[in-house]
C-alpha cells in the first residue's frame, strides 16, 4: 500500500496487520463482538418469543417489550458514559477492556445456565440486558482508544477499516451461528459466547501496556468527565458528524423489529432471524474490505451524507418487503451505507482528537451510537405498538432521509470535508488549532 503526499512523494504504508499489537487487538475485537452479538440476537428473540408464547401477548404488545429491552440497555449507558470515558483516559485501557469482557462473560454463563435449566424469565432477561449495557459502556471507549496508540497515524484510517472488518465479520458470523445453534439447543449460543469472551480477554494481554496521557486543564474528575462533552460541543464538525449518526439510526433502526419480522411476517424462525441480523453486517463487511484495500480519499463529507440517505432508502425497502431474499438484500445495502458513514466519522474523530481526550470523546461518540441503537429500539417498539411493525420501519426510513438533508443544511462543515489528509479543508479552524501532531 502506498500513499501519495501533497508534495507528490510516494511513501510506503505498512498493513496494520503487520503490527503484532494490532493483530492481537483485531482478534480481541472480533471475539468480543461475535460473543456479544450472539447473546444480543438470541436474548431479543427470547424476550419476544417469551412474551408471545408464555404471556399470551399480541404482536404489537410483544413488540413494545422489544423496545423496553433497548431502554434497559440504554439507561446504564446514559448514566455511566461520562464515567466510562474518564476511566478510559485515566486508567490502563487494556485492563478496563478485560474487566468489561469479564462482565459479559458472567452474563453469557448466567444466560446459558438459566436457558439450559428452563428457569429464564422476563425480569431476569431485562436485568441481564441492563448489565450488558454496563459492560458495553466501559468496553467501547477503552477498546476504541487503544487502536490509535498501537498504529502510526498515517495508517489509522486503514486500521479503522480493518477494525471495522473485525466488527462486521463477527456481526455476520455471530448471529448466523447463534441462530443455528439455538435451533439445536437454546443454551448453545451462550456457551459459544462465553468461549469467545475468554479468547478476547486473553488476546488483549500481550498488547503492550500504554499508560494514559496526562490530562490537561482542571484536575477534578467530574470536570474531566465533562471536558469530553464540552470538546465535542465546541467543535461543530465533530458535533455534526456524531449527531448525524445518532438521529439517522435513531429513526431508521429496523433491526430492533427483526424478531417480529422473523416470527410473524417472514415466518423464518430463529434461524432466519440469525440470517436477517447478519445481513447488515455482510454489507458493512464488504464496504470495510473495500476501504481497507482502497481507502476513501475525496469528498468524504458529502459521501457520508449520501450514505445516510441511502441507509434510509434501504430501511424503507426492508419495511415493505415480504420475501426473505428481498429483505436480506435491503439489509445488506443498509449495512453497507451505514459502514460508509461510520468509516468517515470514525476516521475523522480519531485523527483529530488529542490522545488525552480520546477516551472521553470516544465515550461521547459511543453514547451517541448507543442512543441511536438502544433508543432506536424503544422508538421502534413504541411506533410498532401504534402503527404496526411495517409502518414503524417505513416511518424510520423516511426520517433518516430527512435527517441527511437537514444536517447538510445545518452543518455545512460536513459538506466541506473533502479529505482525511487535508484537515484545513475538512475541519473548521477551531479543530485545527487543537489537532494532535
Amino acid at each position: 500500500m502506498v500513499r501519495v503526499t501533497r508534495s507528490g512523494a510516494v511513501q510506503a504504508q505498512p498493513s496494520p496487520l503487520a503490527i503484532p499489537d494490532f493483530r492481537a487487538y483485531w482478534i480481541a475485537r472480533f471475539s468480543a463482538v461475535l460473543a456479544t452479538m450472539s447473546m444480543v440476537v438470541i436474548l431479543g428473540y427470547q424476550v419476544y418469543d417469551t412474551a408471545r408464547a408464555d404471556y399470551g401477548m399480541s404482536v404489537r404488545e410483544a413488540s413494545f417489550y422489544l423496545g423496553l429491552i433497548g431502554l434497559a440497555q440504554f439507561v446504564p449507558l446514559f448514566l455511566l458514559t461520562p464515567v466510562a470515558g474518564w476511566v478510559a483516559d485515566r486508567f490502563e485501557r487494556r485492563l478496563v477492556a478485560r474487566l468489561a469482557n469479564g462482565i459479559d462473560l458472567s452474563i453469557a454463563l448466567t444466560l446459558g445456565i438459566t436457558t439450559y435449566t428452563q428457569t429464564l424469565t422476563l425480569p431476569l432477561l431485562f436485568g441481564l440486558a441492563a448489565l450488558h449495557g454496563v459492560a458495553r459502556v466501559f468496553l467501547g471507549p477503552s477498546m476504541t482508544a487503544i487502536a490509535p496508540n498501537i498504529v502510526p497515524a498515517a495508517v489509522l484510517p486503514r486500521a479503522i477499516a480493518m477494525s471495522s472488518i473485525a466488527w462486521q465479520s463477527a456481526s455476520v458470523s455471530g448471529p448466523a451461528l447463534a441462530g443455528f445453534l439455538y435451533s439445536v439447543d437454546p443454551a448453545m449460543p451462550y456457551w459459544m459466547a462465553a468461549g469467545f469472551l475468554v479468547v478476547s480477554i486473553l488476546a488483549l494481554t500481550p498488547i503492550r501496556r500504554i499508560m494514559p496521557a496526562a490530562m490537561s486543564g482542571s484536575t477534578h474528575p467530574v470536570r474531566q468527565m465533562v471536558d469530553g462533552l464540552s470538546y465535542v460541543r465546541s467543535h461543530r464538525f465533530l458535533l455534526g458528524a456524531i449527531t448525524l449518526d445518532l438521529f439517522a439510526v435513531l429513526l431508521g433502526g429496523a433491526t430492533a423489529l427483526l424478531p417480529v419480522y422473523a416470527r410473524d411476517i417472514l415466518h423464518v424462525g430463529p434461524e432466519g432471524l440469525g440470517w436477517l441480523r447478519a445481513s447488515p453486517a455482510v454489507g458493512a463487511a464488504v464496504v470495510a474490505l473495500w476501504f481497507a484495500w482502497r481507502p476513501l480519499h475525496h469528498n468524504v463529507g458529502v459521501k457520508m451524507l449520501l450514505a445516510v440517505a441511502g441507509f434510509g432508502l434501504a430501511t424503507l425497502a426492508f419495511g415493505y418487503s415480504k420475501s426473505m431474499p428481498a429483505s436480506m438484500a435491503a439489509l445488506i445495502v443498509l449495512g453497507g451505507m451505514d459502514m460508509l458513514s461510520v468509516y468517515v466519522r470514525s476516521s475523522l474523530v480519531q485523527l483529530y482528537t488529542p490522545d488525552a481526550m480520546r477516551g472521553r470523546v470516544s465515550a461521547v461518540s459511543g453514547l451517541a451510537i448507543s442512543a441511536s441503537n438502544e433508543l432506536g429500539e424503544v422508538e421502534s417498539g413504541l411506533l410498532a405498538s401504534v402503527l404496526g411493525p411495517i409502518g414503524a420501519v417505513a416511518f424510520g426510513g423516511i426520517g433518516a432521509i430527512a435527517v441527511a438533508g437537514i444536517w447538510a443544511y445545518l452543518f455545512p462543515e460536513i459538506r466541506r470535508a473533502r479529505t482525511f489528509d487535508l484537515p484545513e479543508t475538512a475541519l473548521p479552524e477551531a479543530v485545527m488549532q487543537e489537532k494532535p501532531a
